[in-house]
This record gives C-alpha cells, sequence and structure tokens, in this order.
C-alpha cells in the first residue's frame, strides 16, 4: 500500500518543513482520503487517475479543493469521480458546496450520461471495496460527525485517524485489523492549549501518547495535522515522548506498507 501525504505549502524562510493546512491522503494513487489538497494536486491528468473520494468530515481544511479537483478531474465519460461520505456529509456537500452558490450544482448537473460525480453513502463500521483496498469508516470523537478510516490491502493495514479527541472504536477495529502496519494521527495543538484541543476535539501531543498506548502492538506511528503556528513546538512535544516509531509526518512524500 502506497500513502502519499498531498502537501498543501511549500517551505518558507528557509524552513525544513512545510506547514500542512489542508489534508489529502492519496491511496495508490487512485483513491483519496480527504480532498484539502487534491485539487492542487500535480496535473489534471494525475487527478483523473484518482476514481474515488472518501470525505472524512465537513470541516473546510478536509474538503476546500474538492470542487476544483472535480473540474480538473473531468473527462466526460460515465466513469466519473465518485465522492464517498456519511450521510451528514453528502448533505453538506449538496447544500453548502455544490449549490450553484459556492459553486455550480454537480450533483444536478450529473444527471446526464457524463456525470462529473456519483455520491455514495457510508456506513459506521461497513467495509466497502474500492480499487483493490479493504476501507472500514469508524465514528471518531469530533466536534461533527467525523470517519476515521482502517484501510487493509492484502495483509497490510493503515489507519487513517483523521480529527479526533481520544477515541475508542477505531483502536478496537484496528487492533483486530490483520497486518496493521501503520497509524496516521493528528497531534493539533500543544500541550499548553489542552483547553482549546478539549473545546475543538483534537489532540495534544500528551493526549496523542495515550491514543498509542491503545494500540495493542508496536506499529509506525505519524504525526499529521499539526498546527502551523504551533509546529516547532507540538514536534518538540512529540518527541519527548519518547514514542519508538514516532515519525512526523513528511508532506510529499510517498510512504510504503
Amino acid at each position: 500500500m502506497r500513502v502519499t501525504l498531498v502537501p498543501s505549502s511549500i517551505a518558507a524562510n528557509g524552513g525544513a518543513e512545510p506547514c500542512q493546512y489542508l489534508i489529502t491522503y492519496l491511496m495508490n494513487e487512485t483513491l483519496a482520503i480527504d480532498a484539502g489538497s487534491l485539487g492542487v494536486y500535480g496535473t489534471p491528468a494525475q487527478q483523473a487517475l484518482v476514481k474515488h473520494v472518501l470525505i472524512s468530515h465537513t470541516h473546510i481544511d478536509h474538503t476546500a479543493s474538492l470542487p476544483i479537483f472535480v473540474e480538473n478531474a473531468y473527462e466526460a465519460r460515465s466513469d466519473c469521480v465518485t465522492i464517498h461520505g456519511s450521510a451528514e456529509v453528502l448533505d453538506s456537500l449538496r447544500r453548502d458546496m455544490f449549490n450553484d452558490r459556492i459553486w455550480p450544482d454537480f450533483v444536478a448537473l450529473s444527471k446526464g450520461r457524463a456525470p462529473f460525480l456519483k455520491f455514495n453513502r457510508l456506513e459506521p463500521f461497513q467495509p466497502v471495496v474500492l480499487q483493490g483496498l479493504t476501507i472500514t469508516p469508524v465514528p471518531v470523537n469530533h466536534v461533527v460527525p467525523t470517519f476515521g478510516f482502517v484501510v487493509s490491502e492484502v495483509d497490510s493495514t493503515v489507519v487513517i485517524a483523521s480529527d479526533t479527541a481520544p477515541t475508542d472504536d477505531l483502536w478496537r477495529v484496528a487492533n483486530n485489523a490483520p497486518g496493521l502496519a501503520a497509524v496516521i494521527l493528528e497531534a493539533a495543538f500543544p500541550n499548553g492549549m489542552s483547553e482549546l484541543a478539549a473545546i475543538s476535539k483534537h489532540l495534544t501531543p500528551e493526549l496523542f501518547g495515550r491514543e498509542v498506548a491503545k494500540l495493542d502492538r508496536p506499529v509506525t506511528v505519524i504525526a499529521v495535522h499539526l498546527k502551523a503556528r504551533y509546529r516547532e513546538q507540538i514536534v518538540a512535544e512529540l518527541r519527548a515522548l519518547g514514542l519508538p516509531n514516532l515519525e512526523i509526518g513528511t508532506f510529499g512524500k510517498a510512504y510504503t506498507w
């Protein structure tokens, strides 16, 4: 399984790492989880390779470039892009994005022979098989309805937790998955902002460590969704945890398991 953390910025002022402003995970080049930066990735031809997009939740850093992506990937054929999400996500995309105000109503425009997109509703804990991947959506603990995703290919499994405060169901499913190799987990705020993290239902490095302890085997853990303003502090606090398999997410890198 190949997972690329799609960049949403470049390093500035001599910085070693770009900041992560928007969220997209590209799986095997043909499936994406979230579309924050998907519509500004690569070329239109590269984007057109992506046939399925799973949206974890409706926040703008996970959906910002979705309409740009759909337009870029459009090839005027019947095998259009399919957008997968919960009932709440699909309803929001219809009302708040593809509504002829923010963006043309691609839903209505998809009723002909060459649709722009299709919608598919995801149900909690019900796996779907897409592009050779088995993906189980698991509700996590965020301020809006949100899915984390347990993604398996043959005997390898990767967890993409999405945005979440402390949660349990995700780790139960992950611990039962075959060949658990990696977890991609957020650490949005530094420890000193724990009150804001609690209100917004995100993790701090301290909480990140507690979530990792819920795994029943050692796996690679990749920290993502570090708020750009506090990135250096969050990285230092994560490293202070002493987790043996911790990596700080590198954007543009293709991870392979």
